[in-house]
């Protein structure tokens, strides 16, 4: 319920209530007093089996919600976190999507990765899509209550739009537009990830990546073809610009401008 009140999301009250679950069953003695140094030799555990250095923060987080709101813990702990590392997003190229797009044969499949790639979608949005969010007249779609509690428009593409008709008049969605088992309840993210894996191994794509490249390589080939970082910064619904410039070191339009030293050689016999 404190959490609930704060604004936390199910899917971090979630993770957090794990990862404490996890913590605490590492402590010698279940009526142990949680000191720093319980965290830190425990977090050095996590990084050594090679947990990313983000779960290993959020797990921080948790432990320190744990004590400050659950246990009432009168000491603010001082907690070592570990520098956050700095990775550049998976990105498929144009010729990539479009094999992988091609490669699904099944309507409501094709939909929901036409809709992911064209939107730049994250997973949890494009399952918990509503018809009364596609605004034709506009063409855009509305991402209610996306990461960080946020609204926000993006793209509606006419393509994606042309499948999305078919779709609905062969599924007639209800309540969601991609409903799961249960028409009450959207399609669950793991099963869309599982669409993704078999699209992408069907359209012999060696490259491993997740359903999250799709959003990744529409940001990429948005900034390669010409659009404004700041407009692109909005669609994706990154809160600092810093986000979204990450873009700007996978895009290889302007590297692929750059000769390499060698090919000014001459390197004939």
């Amino acid at each position: 319920m404190e959490k609930k009140l704060r604004g936390y999301t199910r899917k971090t009250i979630k993770a957090y209530c794990s990862q404490i679950e996890r913590f605490v069953a590492s402590l010698p003695q279940m009526n142990t007093e949680i000191r720093a140094s319980h965290v830190q030799t425990y977090c050095l555990s996590l990084l050594e089996r090679g947990i990313s250095h983000s779960s290993v923060n959020q797990t921080i987080s948790a432990i320190r919600f744990y004590c400050k709101h659950v246990l009432l813990h009168p000491a603010e702990f001082q907690y070592i976190r570990p520098k956050k590392q700095v990775k550049l997003p998976n990105v498929m190229s144009e010729k990539e999507v479009t094999l992988l797009l091609k490669a699904v044969t099944n309507l409501k499949h094709k939909t929901i990765l036409y809709l992911t790639y064209s939107a730049g979608l994250r997973v949890g949005e494009v399952v918990r899509l509503r018809y009364i969010d596609l605004d034709i007249e506009r063409q855009t779609i509305i991402v209610r209550q996306g990461k960080g509690q946020k609204d926000r428009r993006t793209l509606l593409s006419n393509l994606a739009w042309e499948i999305v008709q078919k779709y609905i008049a062969e599924y007639k969605p209800e309540r969601w537009l991609f409903p799961g088992q249960s028409t009450d309840r959207h399609l669950t993210e793991r099963s869309v990830q599982k669409v993704f894996e078999e699209a992408r191994q069907r359209a012999n794509i060696v490259k491993k990546c997740s359903i999250h490249a799709l959003r990744h390589s529409f940001a990429t080939h948005l900034l390669e073809n010409g659009t404004d970082l700041r407009y692109i910064q909005e669609l994706l619904g990154h809160t600092i610009a810093q986000t979204t410039q990450r873009y700007t070191h996978v895009s290889t339009k302007n590297i692929q401008r750059i000769q390499s030293p060698l090919d000014r050689m001459d390197m004939g016999d």
